[in-house]
């Protein structure tokens, strides 16, 4: 035999399903609604309710379009269903009205329908949206400096060969950076540690030696931004090759020592190689690879570049706006 539903069982089957009953009287334009409709609306009990006093908690941005609503529901055929934001405070919620037009959910002169908070579907909505817009964001940067990278490339080496060996290393670099870069805490942005992100673009090249630990990392604990952390895997990936061709890392014994000074103002980052063959400075205005980096240091950085060809071995100083790097 089944189951009697009693009023007591129907009210603990809306309490479960989180539901605020209402009923509107569309002559006097009054609501009346349960227990459960006053907390949502944070309005103290009352046997009746005005629009206006519900208006006086529907967001600015809302109101307008929720009175437009609640007015044309009587030309609706069948159910309908608005969303809109009401305000506790300084907090936002989401409820979604529902009932029954062309007074189809009419008895008498009263309509009846029901209040569902849709804060955590709206949230859940949000978040999505949210992440595919910077999915789509992403891509796009990074499609944009493939195609820069593919046209400097291909100017810079004579072979397909050479091309798609030094094309793949750089979009293998901008890979490792994109990797580290995380969520900051408290809606902060993203960004990877700045020493972590060199060793690992550098880690690779330090398997090339006679023995492990000949490069070297030393900076003070701080950020690097999504955009600077591409910019700098471009940089530290451009600074390697030459030293994998020509500088330190080109012998089994050169080592790199790549540190910073604590400074409140200018990120300073001097790149240090010792042990390889003797350095000469180059004739010219330099390669591709070149106006690369200097592009890069100073137009996305807002810092500069500069070299010092000691018999030693090479000396770069990279020094880089510290509001550009963690931005």
């Amino acid at each position: 035999m089944p189951a009697v539903w009693t009023p007591d069982h129907l009210r603990l089957a809306i309490d479960a399903a989180g539901i605020a009953l209402w009923s509107w009287n569309v002559d006097d334009d009054t609501f009346t609604m349960d227990k459960r409709g006053h907390e949502l609306w944070d309005l103290p009990m009352s046997p009746h309710v005005t629009f206006e006093d519900l208006s006086s908690r529907i967001h600015p941005a809302d109101r307008d379009r929720v009175r437009a609503a609640f007015s044309a529901t009587r030309a609706i055929l069948g159910p309908y269903e608005t969303d809109f934001r009401i305000m506790h405070g300084s907090d936002v919620r989401w409820v979604s009205a529902r009932g029954q037009g062309d007074d189809q959910g009419i008895v008498g002169a009263v309509m009846f329908g029901i209040f569902l908070d849709a804060t955590g579907r709206k949230q859940a909505e949000e978040g999505h949206e949210l992440l595919a817009g910077e999915m789509s964001h992403r891509v796009k940067n990074l499609l944009a400096i493939a195609t820069a990278l593919t046209a400097i490339t291909s100017r810079s080496t004579s072979t397909t060969e050479d091309m798609a060996r030094e094309l793949t290393q750089r979009l293998t670099a901008l890979g490792r950076a994109h990797d580290l870069v995380r969520p900051l805490p408290g809606s902060q942005g993203k960004a990877a540690l700045l020493g972590d992100l060199l060793s690992i673009l550098l880690a690779p090249y330090d398997d090339r030696g006679a023995f492990s630990g000949r490069i070297r990392v030393s900076v003070p604990r701080m950020g690097a931004g999504e955009a600077a952390a591409t910019t700098l895997a471009l940089v530290v990936h451009e600074l390697a090759t030459n030293s994998l061709k020509y500088g330190a890392l080109s012998v089994p014994t050169g080592t790199l020592d790549v540190s910073s000074p604590a400074n409140e103002d200018a990120v300073v980052l001097t790149w240090t190689e010792r042990g390889g063959p003797p350095v000469t400075a180059p004739t010219g205005p330099g390669g591709y690879g070149s106006r690369l980096l200097k592009r890069a240091m100073t137009q996305q950085l807002d810092g500069s570049i500069e070299r010092e060809w000691d018999k030693a071995g090479v000396v770069v100083t990279l020094q880089m706006n510290k509001a550009y790097l963690v931005s």
